[in-house]
């Protein structure tokens, strides 16, 4: 397989543009096309790419990105250069897809919630600044084709529902200069037409896709639109998932249920509530941040990791707050990984490690 036909699939699994700025997603090292293998991972660690030579494999995905902020030396002095230094000395490629998954709605937290049996669930913040809305004006006789255009280009897609679009009726005027080879109508001469005004919304990274359709379809010699960053939030598309059990449980029981469900070397907890657990909110990694969404959501219980002492505090006695451990939250991620690629990619060595990457260690 060539790297590139794999690195495909990938950013349909994780688009990249569903990452978080301070993300570093992707092809991170590189040096060969041609792929004999893939193996599958939670971090690239030194250990992993042995594993990925010894198995005959020339691509590492990873989770975690190992390259996560700028080196300035390559000298073999910690983990994450003795890595790369491994992997560039053997050929290996690394990808890794990180907070591009987290944000997918059939990722990380998706992952979460079904290990858990959650059902109803949806995103719990759902990203901002990333829907833009496209506004054209054409003739009615130029209208599907241009919408059609649009629709396939990725346009007009609005939750469960696809070719979504507006169109209202007007008219337009326009006149040519010399070097003008208007459609309709003459050099010079001031032209009055009925038109159309489409408009969609689009994924702000879909935008020169729009574009290119949208020229190569119109009838017109200059095409004239107009797009706008909307304040609308994407409802399929963020951090962290919120959904419901099937059951209420008691607090106790159902920390028991989430320690064996993910696998729990053990749980830092707030304290009990009298209530019941039946609305779980779940964030995959550190996700102290989230915790005031998860109280405006109306969870009884936040599942996420790396929390810190204060901020068990801002439970406010309103919800059961855990942390599961990061490896914990993420353990299942991996897994989904490689069905996926062998879902896509037949007949083609796709492996996941064996190695247990978690360095938290418990006593």
């Amino acid at each position: 397989m060539q790297l590139s036909e794999i690195t495909k699939h990938l950013e349909k699994l994780a688009p990249l543009a569903y990452a978080e700025e301070f993300d570093n997603v992707g092809l991170l090292v590189a040096h060969t096309n041609d792929i004999t293998g893939i193996l599958v991972c939670h971090d690239a660690l030194e250990e992993v790419i042995e594993e990925a030579i010894s198995k005959k494999c020339n691509l590492v995905v990873c989770f975690h990105p190992i390259l996560f902020s700028g080196l300035k030396k390559i000298t073999g002095k910690n983990y994450v250069e003795r890595a790369i230094i491994k992997a560039i000395k053997n050929d290996v490629a690394i990808y890794a897809v990180h907070t591009a998954l987290d944000n997918h709605q059939n990722g990380v937290n998706k992952i979460f919630c079904d290990a858990l049996g959650l059902t109803n669930t949806k995103v719990l913040i759902p990203k901002q600044n990333f829907i833009y809305k496209l506004v054209t004006y054409t003739k009615p006789e130029n209208e599907n084709q241009v919408k059609q255009a649009l629709f396939d280009a990725g346009a007009g897609s609005i939750g469960n529902y696809d070719n979504c679009s507006f169109t209202s009726t007007g008219s337009s005027s326009f006149k040519g200069n010399e070097n003008s080879n208007p459609v309709l109508g003459q050099k010079h001469i001031l032209q009055i037409e009925e038109e159309i005004k489409i408009e969609v919304i689009f994924e702000k990274h879909l935008q020169n896709n729009i574009l290119k359709a949208l020229f190569a379809n119109h009838m017109y010699e200059e095409v004239a639109y107009e797009i706008y960053k909307t304040e609308n939030e994407h409802q399929n598309i963020g951090l962290g998932m919120i959904g419901e059990l099937e059951q209420p449980m008691k607090p106790n029981a159902f920390l028991q249920f989430v320690k064996e469900k993910m696998e729990c070397g053990s749980i830092r907890h707030s304290q009990f509530l009298a209530s019941e657990i039946k609305k779980v909110a779940v964030l995959g990694g550190s996700g102290s941040f989230a915790i005031k969404n998860a109280i405006a959501a109306g969870a009884d219980a936040f599942l996420t990791a790396d929390l810190k002492y204060h901020q068990f505090y801002e439970a406010e006695n309103k919800l059961l707050l855990a942390d599961i451990g990061h490896f914990e939250s993420e353990r299942y991620t991996k897994n989904y990984i490689v069905d996926f690629l062998k879902e896509k990619i037949t007949n083609f060595a796709i492996i996941l490690s064996e190695l247990n990457t978690n360095p938290v260690k418990y006593f």
